[in-house]
């Protein structure tokens, strides 16, 4: 836990300054200015006195104990500072100090002793590079920010120190307040993963944001969002996921998975919700913060106006939300009240002369009717609204309410004094009626994820010991990729089911092999070095007798040997024939961040012409394996269209689950591509045809 830097008795702030141009003079300022009911040791080394307060030339001068030290000393003098700081018996860090990694060379190393120093004393940081931290519960401002957030409860850690600057202006004028507030700098010691495990279960704080540019331990990461995520909503913007963030590769996973897909997924996987824009995390910090959980999906939409209805009306059925179907009472009810012109179905539309009572009518009845889990209210100025008394109204009604809601009162200067007491209330606001609507569909996802059933995860009995001879042999030969036969055994020793097969050095010998299988066979070429076979002709199938097997061989090693004469050939593989069935794609490709990302969809040659994958990060729970699957746009013709016969959709599930088992149990495959996976029809298995994979 982080308590000596969040709830400390005590703070010196090391480099405060008597100089109101320094740094330390405004950082010190901040911690006297708002509230902060601890100790408070300034410390410079020649001053008597700062900002009143006794001043001390060193921590180990103060005469009682410290709790947390925020260093705001130029970087070289930080760790003398911080070592001082780790005798004295302080916990907690905040090095405001910038000059570290982020400006490379020597102050990398620097940053790399700062770090030795912390933990040698047990201590735990925030920094260096940073903006600081901010504090409602204890009143603590120990940054350089322009100005204290209003107390709330939205946690949030950002990587930009501007971004958090940004926030902290724009959410005074929004009236909307924070719990935590902390710039994370360059986060050498405390990252994100330290700070979602700390605040876990924080009675202050009912939803976490973070903005994110780079996740150093993916795993870790994934492993505390999933268990925080469980009760408390996280979202997270992510920069810097474009193709310049992508690495080259060689195999088809490699080449259409990338940052962007690696991200997603993560968070998908732990239950994040993942914002596009700074509105859309604020859109969603806002219903969270504010509203109570929603228990299904079905929303009433109340309006005054045809267009916003029906606008919001097609939000919600793209959404993942249902427009509510009311009771024949709720209906009987409007009716009876409402004027004859108006919609009493959903969207109730009040129509746009509509007084307050006659949304009050519509409210009421759409929250007490039980088919309702969620309420949209819109409001849009016309000639006879009373923009502040509706929203006064709103405020009475909902008071209290189990049930979220949210409005999107339209419009500009007529509407301000409306949206700010709606604000006041703790009643989301958003300009647009589809922002209303994303927000609630959010919070339906957060519904779901929490109640979601502990995952079930299958583990087969597999020759590990061979593949792990296999690599060992493959490494001492120089080489990092494995050629079809070494795949081919790989696969073999996890389960796999592989159609028969051998290499053949000699025509002779690939027609005896032919005899032995029975006619017809497919031939290809073996080489580590020609990854796409079928491109330089070095694939042959359905050849039916002797002699086609012979022309064969002989044309394959040809073609093979033209297309690039410093290829290692290793022989023509001579192989039965597998009758035709559905072609997926099985892939991995190792995220740098997060580990091995598995891929599932349809294969051979339409991976990269369609494009239709789906991703997961491995180990793959049985349910993430079968929501992978039916997620790919291609899944209804796996389940057959047409009087067509559907495919063996669990022995596609249990060649994912094996292939999540290999790259689990050995990290040093980097790429991997099954292509195709044959599956047959339902209960008839699948086979894998091609397997290509590369080791780090």
């Amino acid at each position: 836990m982080l308590e000596a830097i969040f709830s400390p008795q005590s703070v010196a702030v090391i480099g405060a300054s008597p100089d109101p141009a320094r740094l330390g003079h405004r950082v010190l300022k901040n911690i006297l200015d708002h509230g902060y009911q601890g100790n408070i040791y300034p410390i410079h080394p020649r001053a008597t006195e700062v900002l009143g307060l006794c001043a001390y030339p060193s921590v180990l001068d103060v005469p009682n104990p410290i709790d947390l030290a925020v260093v705001v000393i130029p970087p070289q003098h930080v760790i003398a500072a911080v070592d001082e700081c780790g005798r004295k018996g302080i916990k907690g860090l905040v090095v405001i100090t910038a000059g570290f990694k982020e400006v490379g060379g020597a102050g990398r190393e620097l940053e790399r002793e700062l770090l030795a120093t912390v933990r040698r004393y047990g201590m735990r940081m925030i920094g260096p590079n940073s903006l600081g931290i901010i504090d409602t519960i204890s009143k603590l401002n120990a940054s350089f920010a322009n100005a204290m957030p209003l107390p709330g409860n939205i946690a949030l850690m950002s990587q930009s120190g501007a971004i958090c600057t940004a926030i902290l202006d724009w959410s005074h004028q929004q009236g909307i307040g924070f719990s935590r507030f902390v710039s994370l700098g360059n986060k050498t010691d405390v990252d994100e993963v330290a700070l979602l495990e700390a605040w876990n279960r924080d009675e202050h704080s009912r939803v976490i944001l973070a903005y994110l540019e780079a996740i150093d331990d993916g795993p870790g990461f994934i492993r505390v969002a999933r268990e925080v995520t469980k009760t408390t909503p996280v979202v997270a913007i992510k920069s810097g996921t474009t193709a310049a963030g992508t690495r080259a590769a060689s195999s088809h996973t490699g080449s259409l998975a990338g940052s962007e897909a690696a991200y997603e997924t993560a968070f998908a996987q732990s239950g994040i919700l993942r914002a596009r824009t700074m509105n859309e995390l604020f859109d969603l910090a806002l219903v969270f913060a504010y509203q109570p959980m929603i228990r299904g999906n079905r929303v009433a939409i109340v309006t005054n106006a045809g267009g916003p209805g029906i606008i919001a009306t097609d939000a919600v059925e793209r959404s993942g939300l249902a427009m509510a179907e009311f009771t024949p009472e709720t209906i009987r009810h409007l009716q009876e009240t409402l004027p004859p012109n108006a919609n009493v179905f959903n969207p109730i539309d009040v129509i746009g002369d509509a007084t307050p009572d006659r949304y009050a009518v519509a409210i009421k009845a759409a929250l007490a009717d039980p088919n309702v889990d969620g309420l949209i209210i819109l409001f849009t100025p016309q000639a006879v609204s009373e923009p502040l008394t509706t929203a006064n109204l709103i405020i009475d009604l909902v008071k209290g309410s189990d049930k979220p809601v949210v409005t999107s009162f339209m419009g500009g200067a007529s509407i301000e004094k409306a949206v700010q007491a709606l604000n006041a209330a703790r009643i989301p606001n958003y300009l647009f009626p589809e922002r209303a609507v994303q927000s609630l569909a959010a919070m339906y996802r957060q519904s779901l994820w929490q109640r979601r059933p502990t995952p079930t995860y299958r583990t087969f009995s597999v020759d590990r010991e061979r593949v792990a001879r296999l690599f060992a042999s493959v490494r001492e030969a120089g080489r990092v990729e494995l050629g079809e036969v070494e795949a081919r055994e790989v696969i073999e020793a996890y389960g796999m089911r592989l159609p028969k097969s051998r290499l053949a050095q000699t025509p002779d010998e690939a027609v005896a092999i032919a005899n032995e299988f029975g006619y017809p066979v497919v031939m290809k070429i073996s080489s580590p070095d020609i990854l796409h076979k079928s491109d330089i002709g070095g694939v042959r199938v359905g050849l039916s007798d002797a002699s086609a097997v012979r022309d064969a061989f002989e044309l394959i090693e040809y073609r093979a040997r033209k297309y690039l004469p410093s290829a290692r050939i290793w022989g023509v593989l001579v192989q039965e024939m597998v009758r035709k069935g559905r072609e997926v794609l099985v892939g991995v490709s190792r995220d740098p961040q997060f580990g091995p990302l598995i891929a599932v969809g349809m294969g051979g040659i339409y991976v990269e012409v369609l494009k239709d994958v789906a991703f997961r990060l491995a180990p793959l729970s049985v349910e993430e394996v079968q929501e992978q699957i039916r997620s790919i746009r291609a899944y209804p013709l796996l389940r057959g269209v047409r009087g067509e016969a559907p495919a063996d959709i669990a022995a596609i599930e249990e060649t994912v689950l094996r292939v999540s088992q290999l790259v689990t149990d050995f990290p040093e495959i980097v790429e991997m591509d099954i292509n195709p996976l044959v599956v047959h029809h339902e209960g008839e298995g699948a086979v894998v045809l091609d397997a290509r994979i590369i080791l780090n």
